[in-house]
């Protein structure tokens, strides 16, 4: 899974590999709050499957206590999560 922040638009789709690609607008924050950690699992609801959705969970748990920055990479069982800013 990548998550990508600085892009135009904000979405989550699947590339031609089939990986999940989260696409945020804005600067990368330095914390995620409860209301953006809420968002991004609401966006990510709508294509994630119920088992990635709870591996994305966790993942950004993670990110909340050790802090966002481009080049963080995330595994929690068997799921990683990589943090690129473009």
């Amino acid at each position: 899974m990548l998550f990508v922040h600085g892009g135009p638009t904000t979405a989550v789709v699947r590339n031609p590999a089939g990986d999940a690609v989260v696409l945020l607008s804005g600067e990368l924050p330095e914390v995620l709050t409860d209301q953006a950690l809420f968002e991004l699992l609401d966006l990510a609801a709508a294509i994630l499957e119920a088992d990635e959705l709870v591996l994305f969970h966790k993942c950004l748990q993670t990110l909340r206590r050790n802090g966002m920055r481009a080049g963080r990479r995330i595994e929690i069982d068997g799921a990683v999560l990589t943090v690129y800013e473009g």
